[in-house]
């Protein structure tokens, strides 16, 4: 076995493996078993399928050394489907006692997003978890990078899991290389000139794709910097940072604006939590207003709110300075606010001597029917491993308009500026009556169709 990880699943928990031969042990025992077997009710194992993953140590002649297969053992008993684990393990099959170092060959003194392109390339590696060295080691093993290429963050991420490969541009260009340290110094002369050092599996972008934390399939970013393109590949890499999944305000109205804001903050200096703290800040400011019925400035403050959220991430992803702290911060007042400033408008409305229509009702659909969405959601996620918005074209289409934020802000908007902003909330109370009940309906349709059937539309 080359490693193991585990996972929750449901009240369960399992525990993936990557086993390296072709024989299993019998039904019964509670060691290594093949993909895709069931567990009986007294705990033992029942053979339902196998699945083959690929061969470890394939070269570029198509010679295998040892044949590669994942077993799965569940606490309880139930039946479970592996494949999910199947990416997670490949990137893991590098032993942790041999990480690899990694080496940028080149300068890359060219500017984008307010760094050069080696300093960018030095934070790729780092948030891959790998060392950057001047120098190879004597043992070991070596990521090299061309210093004067913009590389996606998946693609180096992967790369330093995947040991004896070569990363190719869509030119089949040779542009990255893991390999053992006797062989940095060839393989480094071997990518300065573009050419496939020899003897290592190929790793194309089409492989890499699909994009499951973004929720999106697109090929990853690739591309070598120059004075010429700066600005291209800055929007070619902020267009990498947005989720493909998301509001139709988030998705449509701010991209432009976006990426004009994010570079002035990367060119000022200004970190994604200067953003989130404004933006927190501008979370009370909004709260406050809607709490006195001056709607129209609270709307003017809960906007640029909005429109903060978006920057803040797109300016961690493009400078590489996301941080797990930031990230909890960010989502954390993403969850939490909306209800907030539900109940002030709500407030607010009877401030002005605008109530309205049924109006505890309103109230209690619009706050209970968010927290029952989330729960909805998660419960989705808990079950089938990825987001209900990205599993089939529907449901990524509904996600645009779904009773989140940015969706009700565009109903109580209008509705204020005709003067009945009690009426925007009884239409938000709607709008997230029927959302509640389509996102329902999506969990029930999964649970019937069972796990195994149930993929992203994106990642097919």
């Amino acid at each position: 076995m080359v490693c193991a990880t585990s996972e929750n699943v449901g009240d369960d928990r399992v525990e993936y493996g990557l086993h390296m031969s072709t024989a299993f042990t019998p039904p019964g025992e509670p060691a290594q078993q093949p993909l895709g077997h069931d567990i009986g009710p007294s705990g033992g194992y029942i053979r339902r399928r196998q699945m083959r993953i690929g061969d470890v140590g394939e070269t570029e002649g198509g010679q295998t050394a040892a044949s590669a297969f994942l077993y799965g053992r569940r606490s309880v008993s139930g039946s479970i489907d592996l494949r999910e684990g199947r990416d997670q393990i490949l990137q893991k099959s590098t032993d942790a006692s041999s990480k690899p170092v990694g080496m940028i060959l080149g300068s890359g003194d060219i500017q984008i997003w307010g760094m050069t392109a080696g300093e960018r390339l030095r934070r790729t590696f780092e948030r891959a978890g790998v060392e950057v060295v001047a120098a190879s080691p004597d043992d070991g093993h070596v990521v090299l990078a061309l210093g004067g290429w913009v590389y996606d963050e998946a693609l180096l991420a992967t790369l330093a899991g995947r040991p004896d490969a070569v990363l190719l541009n869509d030119d089949g260009e040779a542009v990255a290389a893991h390999v053992s340290a006797d062989r940095a110094e060839q393989a480094a002369e071997a990518l300065m000139q573009g050419v496939d050092p020899g003897g290592l599996q190929r790793l194309s972008l089409s492989e890499l794709a699909y994009n499951s934390a973004l929720r999106k399939r697109e090929p990853p970013v690739l591309v070598r910097l120059t004075a010429d393109n700066v600005r291209a590949v800055e929007a070619c890499t902020f267009a990498g940072s947005y989720k493909g999944v998301t509001d139709v305000v988030t998705k449509y109205w701010w991209p432009v604006p976006a990426r004009i804001v994010t570079r002035w903050c990367a060119l000022a200096g200004l970190r994604p939590n200067h953003l989130t703290f404004l933006g927190f800040l501008l979370v009370f400011a909004a709260f406050w207003l809607f709490w006195e019925g001056q709607f129209g400035w609270g709307l003017v403050c809960a906007w640029i709110m909005t429109f903060l959220d978006t920057v803040d991430g797109k300016l961690a992803r493009v400078t590489l300075t996301s941080s797990a702290i930031g990230n909890i911060f960010d989502h954390g007042i993403d969850l939490i606010h909306p209800p907030f400033w539900w109940f002030a408008w709500y407030v607010g409305c009877q401030q002005i001597g605008h109530p309205t229509p049924w109006p505890e009702l309103c109230l209690a659909v619009i706050l209970g029917g968010y927290v029952l969405q989330r729960v909805e959601e998660g419960i989705f996620m808990r079950l089938f491993g990825f987001h209900v918005h990205a599993w089939r074209p529907f449901d990524s289409f509904f996600r645009l308009i779904t009773a989140r934020r940015n969706p009700n802000l565009l109903i109580l908007t209008p509705a204020w500026m005709i003067g009945y902003p009690e009426i925007g909330l009884f239409l938000v109370a709607v709008w997230t009556a029927i959302c509640l009940v389509v996102h329902g309906a999506q969990v029930v349709q999964a649970m019937i169709m069972g796990r195994a059937r149930v993929v992203s539309w994106l990642s097919v």
